[in-house]
């Protein structure tokens, strides 16, 4: 597993908001076009059929898988650079961390100006606490994680 400094993981953050908010908005325009569809398919039932414009919905269809693999392709990115994705609606990341020879999670959360908190593996979002000096002492040591 892959561990960051604090000044490392909080370098990524522009890459990593950017990925992320490309996921999001893919995933937001591929929610709309379902909504559409599923609209659609409402319609034609109460209806008991309707005209419908097939390239139109083939078209909404491709889109759909399109930005299927928009999202894919970001939240895979971010986890090639081995930060984890915990929840793509709130763009909640964490960062594995080596402090004092234990593995916790740096926290950052869409919107956060900066890595500002961490929480042990077992904790979690609830467990957050500030970052504290050890963490600001470790990269003023020059120490790298493992």
């Amino acid at each position: 597993m892959k561990t960051f400094t604090l000044d490392e993981a909080q370098s990524l953050l522009p890459l990593l908001e950017s990925l992320l908010n490309r996921a999001i908005e893919a995933r937001q325009s591929a929610q709309a076009i379902e909504d559409e569809l599923t609209e659609l398919s409402q319609r034609i039932f109460l209806m008991g059929g309707v005209r419908v414009d097939l390239e139109r919905v083939m078209q909404q269809k491709a889109e759909l898988e399109s930005y299927g693999r928009r999202a894919k392709e970001s939240i895979a990115e971010i986890d090639a650079i081995g930060v984890q994705v915990k929840d793509i609606e709130t763009g909640l990341l964490d960062f594995p961390c080596r402090v004092e020879g234990e593995i916790v999670l740096l926290c950052w959360k869409r919107g956060e100006a900066e890595i500002a908190f961490w929480h042990t593996v077992e904790s979690g979002f609830r467990g957050r606490q500030a970052i504290d000096d050890r963490f600001r002492r470790r990269t003023a040591l020059g120490e790298r994680p493992n």
